[in-house]
C-alpha cells in the first residue's frame, strides 16, 4: 500500500487566532493541518497519529511546549519538531533544542521563514512526497489534485466536485477517520449539522464509482464517526 501524500502536519498552539491563521496560510501551501490547543492533547496525538511534521507553542497552558518535545522524544516519536516560542534568547534555544526540538523559531516570524524551515525538516524525512504535493495516491486510486483527475488501476473515474473533495478529504487523512462533521464543513461548507444525511449519500455515490463487484469498499465506515480509505483495500 502506497500512502504517499501532502505532508501532514501537527499544530500545537494555545492562541486560537494564530493556530487558525496557521491552518488556513499551511493548508494553502500543501500541508494537511490540524491544530490543537492544549500540550496535553497535542503530546497524546503525536503518539497515536501519524505526522510527519509539528509545531509546538514554547509557552502552554498544563503541559507545555518543552514537555511535549521531551515526552515526545522519551517516546521515540519520529517525528521532527519546530518549537515556536516569544523566548528567543540563546539560553531559551539550547533548552528547546536540548529537550528534543530538531528546530526552533522566535516570535514575531515572517511566514516564509516559517514554512522554509518546515519544509527543511520534511526533506530529513520524505523528500519525494514534499516535492509532489498534488499527487495523492492509496492502493491503486490515484488523484491529481491539479488537474482535477481521478484514476484507479490505470483507468480514469468520473466524480462530481464534491465527490472529488470528498475522496480528496479522505487520501489527505491516509487511513485516519474524517468524522461527519469534519466532512460537513470541509466539502459542503456546514458548521453545524443539517439534520441530513447528505454525507452519507455523497459516500455511497463515490463507493458506486469507486468500487469492483466482489471487492470490499474501497472506503469504510467506522460505526458512530465517520469514514476512512480502507486500509486493506486492493
Amino acid at each position: 500500500m502506497t500512502t504517499e501524500g501532502p505532508p501532514r502536519l501537527l499544530v500545537v498552539e494555545d492562541d486560537r487566532r494564530l493556530g487558525a491563521v496557521l491552518e488556513r496560510a499551511l493548508s494553502e501551501e500543501g500541508f494537511v493541518v490540524e491544530v490543537v490547543v492544549d500540550g496535553a492533547v497535542g503530546l497524546q496525538r503525536l503518539l497515536e497519529a501519524r505526522f510527519d511534521v509539528c509545531i509546538v507553542d514554547g509557552m502552554l497552558p498544563g503541559l507545555d511546549g518543552l514537555d511535549v518535545v521531551r515526552g515526545a522524544h522519551a517516546a521515540d516519536v519520529a517525528v521532527p519538531v519546530l518549537l515556536l516560542t516569544a523566548r528567543d534568547s540563546v539560553a531559551d534555544r539550547v533548552q528547546g533544542l536540548d529537550a528534543g526540538a530538531d528546530d526552533y523559531l522566535g516570535k514575531p516570524f515572517a511566514f516564509s521563514e516559517l514554512v522554509a524551515r518546515l519544509r527543511a525538516l520534511l526533506r530529513r524525512t520524505r523528500p519525494a512526497t514534499a516535492a509532489r504535493p498534488g499527487l495523492l495516491q492509496w492502493s491503486d486510486i490515484e488523484l491529481d489534485v491539479d488537474r482535477h483527475e481521478v484514476r484507479r488501476g490505470g483507468g480514469a473515474v468520473a466524480l462530481s466536485s464534491k465527490q472529488f473533495a470528498m475522496l480528496e478529504l479522505l487520501m489527505r487523512l491516509r487511513g485516519d477517520v474524517a468524522s461527519r462533521g469534519t466532512l460537513l464543513e470541509q466539502v459542503f461548507g456546514y458548521r453545524f449539522d443539517p439534520g441530513t444525511n447528505i454525507v452519507d449519500v455523497h459516500i455511497s455515490h463515490l463507493r458506486q464509482r469507486l468500487d469492483r463487484a466482489g471487492e470490499r469498499s474501497t472506503i469504510e465506515t467506522v460505526r458512530g464517526v465517520g469514514y476512512r480509505m480502507a486500509s486493506d483495500a486492493p
